[in-house]
């Protein structure tokens, strides 16, 4: 296959290291924000923030070059992040053949004011109308860019609404240490995967409040709140895969259970949770530590908090379903400081 990766960020060129090792051709396009890492790629053959190698199959292309890396091609991968999806379906909307698939790897929620919708379908959404059919699916899973780069084994599920276009490019897609499933709960997948980043930088809090607090006499930690806080995360994913009509073993599997742990074992959602812990508002600790860097948590916060108000206000969902994503959006959006509101968890109104 000629597969062409739109966006090389750290994933969306770690997944050309697979790929390429399936034997496939591949084209990593970078977005207007990837000039230098398209042009360090040209010159060393190194990511400067993967700090690999990309492979010898890889042809680096900057976004002005996309229709050039576009001819012939039998599949699109969407590595952008989450703000840049409208501009990914602008930029492929005259190069985009209707045939070809898209599979996204961006994580995200859209929210529109009155309702949330997965990535894919708000991609579609932004789409002209020649692209209407499309397909669109997504791969999602406990998948560190790093290690993948690297070669180590990662488990991943790939989700859409054909059973045997599925079945067809996860067998194209697998090699010996990057093993995908298979799964036409999309919905599912797909609202594991945004929230995860949201649930992670809730879970980093308890870095920063460690710090904060100081390791007790005994040498005592704060796993038990770390877990708490995970296990709540998992309980409020749960309650809106049910909501947006996705299926539950998508929480208790790869694209829940298993992309929230390995989030939460370090990145940049964990680093603004400790700076969230340690007190710092919201604004101050973006604009002082992370100014070059997305915080996919916060960002999701950010696209769906009003909406996730206004769909409370009107009926569509149950706030006491919700306390650690309200308390989040709350620190996040309106620089309100870190409460875990422990009374409200695993509320069960059923």
């Amino acid at each position: 296959m000629k597969i062409v990766v739109l966006g090389a960020g750290v994933m969306g060129t770690a997944f050309t290291m697979p790929v390429a090792d399936a034997g496939h051709t591949v084209h990593l396009v970078g977005t207007h924000l990837d000039g230098d890492i398209i042009e360090e790629i040209h010159e060393t053959r190194v990511h400067p923030r993967l700090r690999s190698r990309v492979h010898d199959a890889v042809t680096p292309f900057p976004v002005a070059g996309l229709r050039e890396a576009m001819q012939g091609a039998d599949l699109v991968v969407l590595g952008v992040n989450s703000h840049g999806v409208a501009w990914a379906a602008n930029v492929l909307a005259d190069v985009l053949p209707p045939d070809t698939p898209v599979v996204m790897l961006t994580k995200g929620l859209h929210g529109d004011g009155e309702s949330l919708h997965i990535l894919p379908t708000f991609f579609r959404s932004q789409l002209p109308p020649r692209l209407g059919d499309v397909a669109v699916m997504a791969i999602g899973g406990p998948c560190i860019a790093g290690e993948l780069a690297a070669r180590r084994h990662s488990c991943v599920v790939l989700g859409g609404s054909d059973p045997a276009k599925l079945g067809a490019l996860a067998a194209a897609l697998r090699t010996p240490y990057y093993h995908v499933w298979t799964s036409t709960d999309l919905i599912g997948l797909e609202v594991c995967v945004a929230m995860k980043n949201l649930y992670a930088l809730a879970v980093g809090l308890v870095i920063g409040l460690l710090e904060r607090d100081g390791i007790a006499d005994n040498g005592a930690h704060m796993h038990n709140l770390a877990a708490a806080i995970f296990a709540q995360g998992l309980y409020e994913t749960a309650y809106l895969v049910r909501l947006m009509g996705g299926d539950l073993r998508s929480v208790y599997t790869l694209p829940g259970a298993g992309d929230l742990y390995v989030t939460c074992q370090g990145g940049r959602n964990s680093r603004m949770g400790r700076l969230l812990g340690l007190g710092m508002p919201y604004a101050q600790a973006k604009a002082k530590h992370m100014p070059n860097e997305s915080v996919e948590g916060a960002m999701l916060a950010e696209a769906v908090g009003d909406t996730v108000r206004a769909m409370i206000r009107a009926g569509k969902l149950d706030a006491r379903k919700l306390p650690l994503m309200l308390a989040v959006i709350d620190v996040v959006c309106h620089g309100a400081p870190v409460e875990i509101p422990w009374d409200a968890f695993f509320h069960d109104t059923e």
